[in-house]
């Protein structure tokens, strides 16, 4: 859980760099131009994390009913994917935010 959270700040510091420099992201699988990672398999690699998160935690209330979980196990679940529904919620708030500063651009 906790490689997660590490992966997932260590993917949103890179973001912030190529933002913030203009540089392209170095890695992945898919690249565009010039090496930069292509950001439809950024945001599919998170959303895969998403899902995960959320059947994780769906897992462990399933084994909560039968009394197959500590309850430690389940509140860390249930936290992991709260914590992955903000983040998506932020991300999402800021890239709505970004487009329309684009599209107040004058032309």
């Amino acid at each position: 859980m906790d490689a997660k959270i590490a992966s997932a700040a260590e993917a949103y510091g890179k973001a912030v760099q190529a933002t913030t420099s203009g540089a392209g992201l170095e890695g992945g699988d898919k690249t565009g131009a010039g090496g930069a990672t292509d950001f439809s398999a950024i945001l599919e690699r998170s959303l895969e994390g998403v899902v995960e998160a959320g059947l994780e935690s769906e897992a462990a209330s399933i084994k909560s009913v039968s009394g197959d979980a500590a309850l430690t196990d389940i509140v860390t679940a249930v936290s992991n994917a709260e914590i992955t529904l903000q983040t998506v919620v932020a991300v999402r708030d800021k890239v709505l935010q970004a487009y329309q500063e684009i599209i107040r651009m004058p032309i």
